[in-house]
């Protein structure tokens, strides 16, 4: 059986990234529904562009100081990737980072910017290749977001969350491989139980949402999750440590199309003056489009969580 993170974890993980995760606010949306308003958390803020650094750097951070003297490993589309670059610059150890060659260019570049080794492979070789590399070489190897370490760091956006408005009804979460999601569901729910927190996934990959309907978790394939113009949310399945938290505390996951995530990202650039790649826009989707979905509950906060957006992409979308 998976042990699920505590409240007392996610406290420590909030102590531990202070200084280095910025705290973002909570920003009321002029354009909600007045029956049920819009509060936006923007992830997008943070110093790498996304909610990533809370749990890379709390992983890290958590490291013994030999495990960290030999360097760390990941893989990533490119937002853990800079999360993992930046948390190893700030210890002064190694980083190499194994991304697909499907991520865009700009999260390739931010991430060597940052000091870290790329290793370029096709998507189905991202997982192997890394841990190929932490046994040659010895690295820590910092996963996404199937590890305890992650899922408590990105517990603490949900924390802010409750501490900043306690009247929250409905917490929607983006959900890739269930890291964040799981971290938020938890610290929610061990807060204030009545809560509800809703998953939010494209429709053109939807593992996460079969898998919670069924009880089982599902893997689809890389060519069906690739479909998708969600890059961060190509996972083909949730990990087995997020998706013990998800059945334990999440209330629902709900799916939205391609042309309502490019919506989502125009309505927060022209109305809350936020960047958000289309990953980080699908929360709002769904408060946008899916409200025959979504609890009857007022208060309602979308986490925006990333900004890292192909230029060529974003100009497309907010034309």
């Amino acid at each position: 059986m998976t042990d699920l993170v505590t409240l007392e974890d996610l406290r420590a993980a909030q102590k531990r990234i202070a200084g280095t995760a910025v705290r973002t606010p909570l920003l009321p949306s002029l354009h909600g529904d007045t029956d049920r308003p819009l509060w936006l958390k923007p992830e997008n803020l943070q110093p790498i562009g996304a909610f990533k650094i809370r749990g890379a750097y709390n992983a890290i951070a958590a490291l013994s100081e030999a495990d960290r003297s030999r360097g760390v490993v990941a893989h990533s589309s490119g937002n853990h990737a800079q999360a993992v670059a930046y948390a190893a610059r700030a210890f002064g150890v190694k980083a190499v980072i194994v991304m697909p060659d499907t991520t865009p260019q700009v999260k390739i570049d931010a991430t060597r910017a940052l000091g870290a080794e790329i290793v370029i492979v096709t998507p189905d070789r991202r997982d192997i290749a890394a841990g190929e590399l932490a046994q040659e070489h010895g690295y820590a190897f910092v996963p996404p977001y199937d590890d305890s370490r992650i899922v408590a760091g990105q517990g603490t956006t949900g924390l802010e969350i409750v501490e900043d408005l306690p009247t929250v009804d409905t917490v929607l979460v983006p959900v890739s491989g269930g890291g964040l999601i799981s971290g938020i569901a938890a610290a929610v729910k061990l807060t204030d139980p009545r809560i509800k927190v809703i998953g939010v996934e494209p429709e053109l990959a939807a593992d996460a949402a079969q898998s919670f309907r069924t009880g089982v978790r599902t893997t689809w394939s890389t060519a069906d999750t690739y479909r998708t113009i969600a890059d961060g949310l190509r996972t083909t399945s949730v990990g087995v440590i997020p998706f013990a938290h998800i059945q334990a505390y999440v209330d629902d996951i709900v799916t939205v199309t391609e042309a309502q995530i490019r919506e989502a990202m125009h309505f927060l650039a022209l109305r809350a003056r936020l960047v958000a790649e289309p990953s980080g826009a699908v929360a709002t989707a769904a408060y946008l489009f899916r409200k025959d979905a979504l609890p009857a509950g007022r208060e309602h906060v979308a986490v925006v969580s990333g900004g890292n957006v192909d230029p060529a992409l974003y100009a497309e979308v907010t034309a």
